[in-house]
């Protein structure tokens, strides 16, 4: 009586992995936020965003970002020379839903707050960038005016 070996005696052709599809172990969403402007009229790094503590990344335009149903905190803020235009929305997700979420930046960093909402949202900080334009612009007519009209009639004729 023979006995046979507990061992092939060729081994198996190889076989590569096959990953298993990714299956959410919750309820899915969708966030639809909206960084509103661009480069231009924002800055050249795009806002911070953080979903619940973590950090996603986010260009200007429309993000779609998968996020897990339920409650969700996002906060929002730009760098530059300083952090400035700081949000923050509370909202909740429900399973297969998109929730809308726009952000707008300040006109400058010295305003400290960003605008954020579920609709499209005005930028703060008009009034101020206003009030500065129309200062720069005063003072230079001021400067034409103490500076240039006095040499102007020193000149012979």
């Amino acid at each position: 009586m023979s006995q046979q070996s507990p061992y092939q005696p060729y081994p198996l052709p190889y076989q590569p992995y096959q990953p298993q599809p990714y299956q959410p172990q919750a309820p899915m969403g969708t966030l639809h936020l909206t960084i509103q402007g661009s480069v231009f009229t924002g800055t050249i790094v795009p806002p911070t965003v953080r979903l619940n503590g973590y950090k996603v990344p986010v260009k200007y335009g429309r993000n779609d970002i998968p996020v897990v149903a339920g409650p969700l905190h996002i906060d929002v803020h730009a760098q530059w020379m300083r952090t400035f235009g700081r949000a923050s929305l509370d909202c909740t997700v429900h399973p297969n839903q998109a929730v809308p979420v726009f952000y707008a930046l300040p006109y400058h960093q010295f305003a400290s707050a960003g605008s954020i909402g579920h609709a499209k949202v005005d930028r703060n900080g008009l009034g101020v960038l206003l009030a500065l334009i129309a200062a720069f612009t005063t003072a230079t007519v001021l400067m034409i005016l103490v500076f240039l009209i006095p040499a102007l009639s020193a000149l012979p004729r």
